[in-house]
């Protein structure tokens, strides 16, 4: 059913890789987490699935925040500039125009 190329052999770029290469204890903040809920008497099964925001993605929160604010900063001031140096040669404004109609 369904169809649309999704399937074995069509293709597929990828494996998904297996759950058991994520470990919690290769995570120092996870592993504070870990110890934390395990003095309350507590656990989280679930907690292996936020390795990979750890482990996949480079750099600190901040930095990859910097960096996803920042990426088209490259082409988008000067391109930025272009735009307003030629609108100030073509003289074009986008104020509207005053007639003495009121």
């Amino acid at each position: 059913m369904g169809g649309h190329g999704h399937g074995h052999g069509l293709g597929v770029p990828y494996t998904v890789p297996s759950p058991d290469i994520y470990k919690v204890e290769d995570v120092p903040e996870l592993l504070r987490v870990k110890e934390k809920l395990a003095a309350k008497g507590l656990k989280d099964p679930w907690l292996r699935n936020e390795v990979w925001r750890y482990t996949a993605l480079p750099g600190t929160p901040f930095s990859r925040a910097f960096r996803g604010f920042t990426r088209g900063a490259i082409l988008g001031i000067p391109a930025f500039l272009i735009t307003i140096g030629v609108e100030q040669a073509l003289g074009i404004s986008y104020e509207p125009e005053h007639d003495d109609h009121h």
